[in-house]
């Protein structure tokens, strides 16, 4: 895949909605049956995780009512189809050993093949963090005709422009990044950028658990902020095993880091803990509202005041 320079005006977003949207708006299409040993998987797919259980529900359902939504396919050659959305349904209609199943066939070339397939598997809101992350990386580098890396630079240029607009400029591809971000309906780039992105990165324990849908990203990328591998899986263990809330997970981590510095013969960074300290008294001041107490009142006023000079 080459990099191409293009103007703004060529950025005008329209491939990924043409290769979505024209091919269901123009006439319906209907789906007919063909041979399961004539569907191929392509070389790359949005997902790499499939959940063993709703992979057996599928079967289940399948059994009693068959397969109720086509797989779409496009013709690669004589009597060859190539699968494009639908992967989950094939693996268990695989596995049921069918001999064929419904399919909607649709002409697409390699670049309209992946973008469907992107955009189908984004839009059924069933990807996990990781895969959505990485699909919508994907979109954006098929869209943009760049690679990858390509596509990682121009949103950290777009972070540093939106940070510091006198310092930095917007590259010219910003606009059709914005207009596939929007067209999804999920987030905003900078939303993406700056909770999505950082996913990518995380150790191996934590994107399998993203993946298996045992913790939320919020929880996986605070417990990555322990650089200690036994300690961090083994937190990773009891935050999934107890069900710890974000809260709980940040106060442990805390916890973890004053015992490290303590450990290392130094004395224990009270700063550590200052803000979820404070977070706690707030948390505890809202049930017992501290200030309707009357006589509390005056000592209660002080002590904001003295917290606000220090802040």
């Amino acid at each position: 895949m080459t990099t191409k320079n293009k103007t703004p005006e060529e950025f005008q977003f329209g491939g990924v909605l043409n290769a979505f949207v024209s091919q269901t708006e123009q006439k319906p299409q209907e789906s007919s049956f063909l041979p399961l040993a004539s569907i191929i998987l392509p070389k790359s797919q949005p997902r790499r995780y499939f959940d063993p259980q709703r992979l057996e529900n599928l079967k289940t359902s399948i059994k009693q009512y068959g397969i109720l939504e086509p797989l779409i396919v496009r013709p690669v050659k004589d009597d060859v189809y190539e699968l494009v959305a639908g992967e989950r349904r094939y693996r268990a209609a695989t596995e049921l050993k069918l001999t064929e199943v419904p399919v909607v066939v649709r002409t697409l070339n390699d670049k309209e093949a992946i973008q469907v397939a992107l955009i189908e598997n984004l839009q059924r809101e069933d990807l996990n963090p990781v895969e959505e992350t990485q699909g919508i990386l994907n979109l954006l580098s098929v869209e943009l005709d760049v690679p990858l890396d390509k596509v990682k630079s121009l949103l950290t240029q777009m972070k540093h422009a939106h940070d510091k607009p006198g310092h930095n400029v917007m590259p010219p591809e910003a606009i059709a990044i914005e207009q596939v971000l929007a067209s999804l309906g999920k987030m905003t780039w900078e939303s993406y950028v700056k909770n999505r992105l950082p996913l990518l990165n995380l150790s191996e324990e934590l994107l399998q658990a993203l993946e298996e849908g045992t913790i939320e990203y919020t929880k996986a990328r605070a417990i990555a902020g322990i650089k200690e591998v036994s300690k961090r899986k083994s937190l990773l263990k009891e935050a999934i095993a107890q069900g710890l809330s974000l809260s709980q997970i940040k106060e442990k981590i805390a916890k973890l880091k004053a015992a490290a510095a303590k450990g290392k013969g130094g004395t224990v960074d009270k700063t550590l803990m200052y803000p979820q300290r404070l977070k706690e008294i707030y948390t505890k001041a809202k049930k017992v509202k501290s200030w309707d107490d009357l006589e509390k009142q005056q000592e209660f006023e002080a002590l904001l005041e003295g917290l606000e000079k220090l802040l």
